[in-house]
């Protein structure tokens, strides 16, 4: 697989406006000693194919990771990182666990009610405007920020978002340098490869080289993402300053960014389909480590998916803009798959232990 030169990493990772301009080159210095593609030549074959019976055999000591999710101070987000947080610390020191230490890195960029309760580092948003009601372009930029000014003892470090419940002890799935992904069904780079190939020139190899993942959830070496960051960065806003990229790919433009941005610096992912799991398409919580509340799960009384229709029985994270859900939510009525009703459950048992559940 060709290697970046540092010019075309530049020329790549540069924003097509004068605002873009300087925002990237008040973050370029962040990577500008590692412009390169990787340098580890393991890094070059397919960890797709290969990876996994290494990583099965591979276990003779633990390798912690820091635990680092990104968040606002919006409401709806701070319900969601007390739930995560709370099985983060039910989940850390059960056997099994490789989980370190916890950040919750809030790119508001100021303090808020919850500094006392959740490890957190508060970073600045983007400038005004310029993630142009996209508010995920703040990820990167916090990544990048976080990277930068805080140490922390772990070697590898796990990308989460607020509306991740452990579900059981989470070991490291990464190996070396191939950090370990869930790959999505709905990013296929193989699909959309004339959008690709304007941010991965045919000169980096095939569009297969780009993983089919988003940056969460990624168990990846810290060295690897503070390369990758400040390229994911540039990368998101090219693509959401470019209209037909924007069109092609809606809410989920930083999740190719980052997959664009990785490949450009020669890493590829191990995909883990039991990394995590995505109610109510999945139906069980067997041997998965993460629950991804993200749709809605609608049902009527005899159990049975009215997706699309609210249900008369329904959870659906959307319905909580403005505050948390009240304590002791309804369980799903028979019928309805242990995934859901474990999610359910699992909220359940958070907001019960959460003090001041209804301040969140």
């Amino acid at each position: 697989m060709a290697r970046a030169s540092p010019l075309l990493l530049i020329i790549l990772v540069l924003g097509s406006s004068f605002a873009t301009y300087n925002l990237v080159t008040m973050i370029i210095h962040y990577g500008s000693s590692e412009s390169n593609a990787v340098e580890d030549g393991a890094l070059f074959f397919d960890p797709i194919t290969e990876m996994p019976a290494h990583v099965r055999n591979r276990k003779t000591s633990k390798a912690p990771f820091h635990v680092a999710l990104t968040a606002t101070d919006a409401p709806y987000n701070k319900w969601q990182c007390r739930i995560m947080y709370y099985w983060y610390k039910r989940q850390k020191n059960l056997p099994g666990s490789e989980m370190g230490g916890f950040t919750r890195i809030l790119h508001s960029g100021k303090p808020d009610n919850l500094m006392d309760e959740i490890p957190t580092v508060v970073v600045d948003p983007l400038p005004a405007g310029l993630d142009r009601g996209y508010i995920v372009l703040n990820r990167p930029w916090a990544f990048v920020q976080w990277l930068e000014k805080t140490t922390i003892e772990e070697e590898y470090v796990l990308m989460a978002e607020p509306d991740h419940i452990f579900v059981r002890p989470l070991p490291n799935l990464a190996h070396g340098g191939h950090p370990a992904a869930f790959p999505f069904f709905y990013i296929r780079p193989d699909q959309n490869e004339k959008v690709i190939r304007k941010f991965y020139p045919e000169e980096f190899g095939p569009v297969t080289n780009v993983d089919p993942i988003g940056n969460s959830p990624v168990i990846i070496r810290k060295d690897l993402i503070a390369k990758i960051a400040p390229t994911w960065m540039n990368i998101s806003l090219k693509m959401k300053n470019d209209p037909e990229t924007d069109k092609a790919f809606g809410w989920v433009l930083e999740m190719y960014a980052y997959a664009v941005a990785s490949a450009l610096h020669g890493v590829r992912h191990i995909l883990r389909k039991d990394f995590m799991l995505q109610p109510p398409w999945d139906l069980e919580t067997t041997d998965k480590y993460i629950i991804h509340y993200t749709y809605g799960c609608d049902y009527n009384l005899k159990g049975e998916l009215t997706y699309g229709k609210i249900g008369e029985w329904r959870f659906d994270k959307r319905s909580h803009l403005r505050g948390p859900p009240p304590r002791n939510l309804t369980l799903p009525p028979p019928g309805v798959p242990e995934s859901v009703v474990t999610l359910v459950k699992m909220v359940n048992e958070a907001t019960a232990n959460i003090p001041n559940w209804d301040t969140s």
